[in-house]
């Protein structure tokens, strides 16, 4: 994708650059099988069930004496995690800006979500409040990470080429959940031979994705370089002081800096509306399969397998058709996708794995190159400085952490006790997304943001 000028730089600075998206990459590749085999496979069924064991003869458990349905505790407590990530992303983010010093903080985030994610072994019995606090510790320490290591992306990546290294970066994420799915399946399948039992092979597939996790966060970590901020001089005081701002009041500070770019906000609105969606469907669709459509666990993990590789195939064929049609286009033409793919889910006949094979091919085509452009074409959207902080923002809604749709989910299941209610009330996030991203005007959004604007967006 070209800027319409010619770009040169030293061969050693190109090199250090590339380098850098190297390291990038494997953040992707450290933390996508926590996102796929303890968030999409594993742990929703399996806290379910320990739910189920600690629930009454209603089929209520009752954290904090508030009656909850035991099949909708997981969905609430990745709600949950999300209003714990709002209060402490905007104070991260705004102290990365500030400082430069954004590697320390990721470092923090990562091995704050792979430790509880490891500790996830010692969730049996009834422990379901162990699982549901390892959760919201696991999922809040993955949103703030992911937060730091998306604002990488314009300072790694020079307009021309975002797109591209970004859905390299999805890419390496998916062909890692991939990898590990199929270990995971071989030790599932297999756990009498291993002599474990199957619950025992289900915790330590949930521990493995922490110990994976942790193990290559070591390669960006030494591989990305902290920059220092520019200086700040000329801002107004309030401005300082909304830096240090905790919690909601820093977000709010953010809110009121976007206001300055409301081309920017309205994406970042659309994102946040459509992404929902599309992460509570990755989130929430092995409780749907298992509860509503009776399917095995080594179905789940097939058809997740399925989407993981599908995935890389969809993200880097899609960075292409943005070089041709832009990013824009290509992304309304994936909500038009994810669309038709949720609403033909919710006829599908229970105990009938090939069709659900078949969902779980059209989810995999369009699940990374939505998310892989929406990242690219938000960063051109980002003014120069605020990385860290606008993408505090933009990471609210990232990775199965958004708050609303599983909130949705729970609460729609809780009151019909239905699963099927439950996934076709996901339609409307989609819908309005495409909508309010059909009327925002990137052009003129990345020119108002003070950014080059590539010739093809």
């Amino acid at each position: 994708m070209g800027t319409g000028t010619v770009r040169t730089e030293p061969a050693d600075e190109a090199a250090g650059r590339r380098r850098e998206q190297r390291g990038w990459y494997f953040y992707d590749w450290a933390c996508s099988v926590y996102s796929t085999s303890v968030l999409t496979v594993f742990l929703g069924p399996y806290l379910t069930s320990v739910a189920e064991e600690a629930a009454d003869a209603d089929g209520f458990v009752h954290p904090l004496g508030i009656p909850v349905r035991a099949g909708s505790f997981f969905a609430y407590s990745v709600s949950l995690s999300v209003i714990v990530a709002v209060l402490v992303m905007p104070l991260v983010g705004a102290a990365a800006d500030r400082t430069g010093r954004k590697k320390p903080l990721l470092g923090v985030a990562a091995y704050t979500g792979a430790t509880a994610t490891t500790a996830m072994f010692f969730l049996d019995g009834d422990r379901y409040l162990l699982g549901g606090v390892l959760l919201i510790v696991a999922n809040a320490a993955q949103s703030v990470a992911m937060m730091l290591y998306n604002s990488y992306l314009p300072q790694i990546a020079p307009p021309e080429e975002r797109d591209a290294v970004s859905s390299r970066g999805w890419a390496f994420g998916y062909a890692s959940g991939s990898l590990m799915l199929i270990v995971n399946l071989v030790l599932y399948l297999a756990h009498d031979s291993f002599g474990v039992s199957e619950s025992t092979a289900v915790r330590i597939c949930l521990a493995s994705a922490g110990l994976w996790w942790g193990a290559f966060a070591l390669i960006p970590l030494r591989r990305l370089r902290d920059r220092r901020a520019p200086s700040e001089a000329g801002q107004d005081a309030p401005a300082g002081k909304r830096r240090t701002a905790m919690g909601f009041r820093q977000l709010a500070a953010t809110v009121r800096d976007m206001r300055r770019h409301p081309l920017t906000l309205a994406f970042l609105l659309a994102y946040l509306i459509y992404n929902d969606g599309i992460q509570t469907v990755i989130s929430q669709a092995s409780i749907y399969g298992s509860e509503e459509l009776g399917l095995g666990q080594s179905t789940l993990i097939g058809a997740v397998l399925l989407v993981q590789v599908l995935a890389v195939v969809g993200a880097l064929t899609m960075g292409r058709l943005a070089r041709t049609y832009g990013a824009k286009r290509t992304i309304l033409g994936s909500l038009i996708a994810w669309t038709v793919t949720l609403g033909a889910g919710y006829f599908l006949p229970a105990g009938a794995p090939v069709w659900f094979f078949v969902l779980a091919a059209g989810i995999g085509l369009v699940l990374g190159g939505s998310q892989a452009l929406s990242r690219s074409l938000f960063s051109h959207l980002v003014p120069p400085g605020k990385e860290a902080e606008y993408f505090s923002a933009y990471e609210m809604s990232d990775r199965g952490m958004s708050w609303l749709g599983p909130l949705l989910f729970g609460l729609t299941y809780q009151l019909t006790g239905s699963y099927r209610d439950a996934i076709i009330s996901l339609v409307a996030f989609f819908v309005l997304g495409f909508t309010l991203l059909a009327r925002v005007p990137v052009r003129r959004a990345i020119s108002d943001a003070g950014n080059p604007v590539p010739d093809t967006i």
